[in-house]
């Protein structure tokens, strides 16, 4: 058994060092760990309007606080900054990442990212109004801006820096300064020809793309890329694949959640995003799954639930060591922090507790998902830090829902009992599986 282990951890570690080992994916996921202050800043702006600012199920409905009311558009700000301009930072931060790797310093490259995916979307939006067809010339419409953006931005992004930093190699296009020119005017110059031609390059291709099939870039990529894999995600077998792809190599000693944060991080984040400025705008809310989600009901105490097994250890637990080791992770347990129990309980490599590991957080989220789609639970509106304890992450992330917090706590209870019995085959065993 511990051989077929071993072996099992050999050939995935393998895998997983490779596909970290990806410059892609390392950018993309720097990108995205930057960019949650950003969507915690524009979520909690939206918990206030609704908590605070309003005067109907806010701070504001009591009488002697109806001033607050009159606050209300500091927060819609801060939400509309922050949220609907998503992909904008998103390409951004890709265009500094990746030039990093091609030895590239400053953050020159994230301007060369913007325009380029600028260059490619359109300058001109129709709508309808009062019967008649109004065109708005130089103006970004909000979807090439928010998170339906994210996956054209991605790649414009990633292409635009390459073509930049192979042009930047190129001497021929290199201006040459004299020495008595002050270096930050000689970078300006040499950079000079690789933009223009990077951002010529990519608006001609966008133009081309237009012209070829009479859709923009946008439509191609958000309808037969980012818009099917937002169902798959979105669909309860689809996250709990990538939860069930996660526990695996956690069980093998690899962080789990890193492996499949460059898939988790721009569809869960986004559907978070999508819902803060629904409920923002009073509209209905659309996704179940999102980052908050994932954190409620399938990370409580940490990946696979952990919060569960530190109360099972407790209740029936013999074995000193484990005993202790609880303890010791209680603390940063109720914060969601676990690397203690993984590795210190082991869970990691182990044939007992890595089979209720696995099975929780799938357990878990099925009720959660079950809770929410049924209207019990309300849907997550507010991305909360992830450190957030349980109980209190559950209502501030859907405005202070209680079946929201219910739920997460049947999801606990639920935790307990799975892991209850696993922890009484390990008092059976005399030695510590390591």
């Amino acid at each position: 058994m511990q051989g077929g282990l071993d072996k099992l951890a050999n050939v995935l570690g393998k895998f997983a060092t490779k596909i970290n080992s990806l410059r892609y994916i390392m950018v993309i996921k720097n990108a995205f760990a930057a960019l949650i202050p950003v969507i915690i800043t524009g979520a909690f702006g939206t918990l206030f309007s609704a908590m605070v600012f309003d005067s109907e199920n806010g701070l504001a409905q009591i009488d002697a606080l109806r001033f607050l009311e009159n606050l209300k558009p500091i927060s819609s700000a801060v939400s509309y900054v922050t949220l609907s301009f998503l992909t904008i930072y998103a390409v951004f931060l890709i265009g500094i990442e990746l030039a990093k790797l091609n030895k590239i310093s400053g953050v020159f490259p994230g301007i060369i990212a913007v325009m380029s995916y600028l260059s490619v979307n359109p300058m001109i939006y129709e709508f309808v109004h009062e019967d008649a067809t109004v065109i708005a010339e130089n103006v970004l419409a909000k979807q090439y801006t928010d998170t339906k953006g994210l996956f054209l931005g991605m790649f414009v992004a990633i292409l635009s820096i390459e073509l930049y930093a192979w042009l930047g190699r190129q001497k021929r296009l290199q201006i040459k300064m004299p020495d008595s020119v002050p270096g930050n005017v000689s970078a300006s110059f040499s950079a000079l020809f690789p933009t223009i031609f990077t951002v010529t390059i990519i608006a001609t291709a966008g133009f081309a793309i237009k012209s070829l099939t009479g859709m923009y870039a946008y439509d191609i990529i958000y309808n037969v890329v980012q818009r099917p894999l937002e169902g798959v995600v979105q669909g309860l077998p689809g996250i709990l694949l990538l939860m069930f792809i996660a526990q695996v190599f956690w069980v093998i000693g690899i962080h789990g959640n890193q492996m499949v944060k460059p898939i988790r991080e721009p569809l869960l984040l986004a559907a978070i995003a999508v819902n803060t400025e629904a409920f923002e705008a009073g509209k209905e809310v659309p996704n179940i799954i999102t980052m908050p989600f994932w954190d409620m009901y399938m990370s409580m105490g940490g990946s696979g639930v952990t919060i569960g097994l530190l109360v099972a250890i407790l209740m029936v637990s013999k074995r000193e060591d484990m005993r202790q080791i609880t303890k010791l992770s209680l603390a940063p347990g109720i914060f969601n922090i676990n690397e203690p129990v993984i590795f210190g309980m082991p869970i990691m490599l182990n044939p007992i507790l890595a089979i209720p590991f696995i099975l929780t957080p799938l357990v878990t989220g099925t009720i959660g998902y079950v809770a929410t789609s049924l209207g019990f639970a309300a849907k997550a509106v507010v991305m909360v830090p992830w450190p957030m304890p349980p109980i209190v992450n559950a209502y501030l992330a859907t405005a202070g829902d209680i079946g929201a917090v219910i739920t997460q706590i049947i999801c606990i209870v639920v935790a307990i009992l799975i892991y209850l019995p696993f922890v009484m085959v390990s008092n059976r065993t005399v030695n510590e599986v390591a």
